[in-house]
């Protein structure tokens, strides 16, 4: 890619006036869809935390705690929940709750280190959490970072 912009800065004349200016153009264009991108995941996880607040909460024990390696798919532009590059570890809990049937959910977290997230998925092993279940759907529920 650098060979590209150099080759199109280097040009001379009213083709290379014209086309810098496509170029600048386009390299705005492409950074206001990486930040709209960026913006949208992030409304899109701050209007569902809001949404599932006013929903009725009940007791869940997390019963499975899990942990397993992930490599980001996409590169950094397109996994935007990655600080970078670079391998993690996903713990997930996964709880049971009765509204009013027996129902199950799972809550997710990023590690950099596999000891961390092994940590931190087996100290809520056996532990009873409070959960936001949707009253219109009793099978979708939502374990909040602020309820563990």
């Amino acid at each position: 890619m650098t060979p590209l912009i150099a080759s199109i800065l280097m040009l001379g004349g009213a083709v290379g006036s014209a086309t810098l200016s496509t170029f600048i153009l386009t390299m705005l264009a492409a950074g206001a869809a990486v930040l709209v991108a960026i913006c949208w995941v992030i409304a899109k996880e701050w209007l569902e935390r809001a949404r599932c607040r006013n929903w009725p909460t009940v007791s869940a024990v997390v019963d499975i705690a899990s942990v397993a390696y992930c490599e980001p798919a996409g590169g950094p532009i397109l996994n935007l929940k990655a600080s970078s590059y670079n391998p993690y570890y996903q713990a997930t809990l996964t709880y049971i709750y009765h509204y009013p049937e027996e129902q199950m959910g799972d809550y997710s977290r990023s590690f950099g280190k596999k000891e961390d997230a092994e940590s931190w998925a087996n100290s809520y092993k056996g532990e009873t959490v409070k959960v936001h279940v949707d009253p219109s759907d009793p099978t979708r529920s939502v374990l909040r970072e602020e309820d563990l």
